[in-house]
């Protein structure tokens, strides 16, 4: 009587109908920590990993939005991956952190925009304290 998803069924409210759809609906009852977001930064990347390939790595995890990857000197390396959904980051940040891409082991952190602003505002003032050394030294 009831199949997946039907009366009586592993489905529940809102949940689909088995596999997938039942353990979205379980996994949104989880509180989350307040760092936690849909974007990870991600370090340590060989810098000849193709886009492609990043695509399969992190889009195991749930379905992205973007990736940006680092082309700079001072970014190559590294990559922003935007997942649509908080839940799925949170799945790709607990698997693949530590996870070895071709010999380097993936360093996976949250987005945190004051910690990436506050990088910013130091090197400005860097560059301004050089400015002033050669101007009066």
């Amino acid at each position: 009587p009831g199949g997946p998803g039907g009366p009586g069924g592993p489905g529940g409210p809102g949940g689909g109908g088995g596999g997938e759809g039942n353990q979205a609906y379980g996994r949104r009852n989880v509180r989350l920590a307040p760092e936690v977001n849909r974007i990870l930064y991600v370090r340590n990347l060989p810098y000849k990993i193709s886009a492609d390939e990043l695509y399969d790595i992190f889009g195991k995890y749930g379905s992205l939005r973007q990736i940006r990857r680092g082309n700079g000197p001072e970014t190559r390396g590294t990559c922003f991956v935007v997942y649509n959904d908080i839940y799925d980051a949170k799945n790709a940040m607990d698997h693949l952190s530590g996870f070895n891409v071709a010999g380097r082991y993936l360093v996976l952190l949250y987005y945190n925009p004051q910690k990436m602003q506050a990088k910013v505002d130091a090197k400005s003032k860097r560059d301004q304290i050089e400015a002033l050394k050669k101007k009066f030294l």
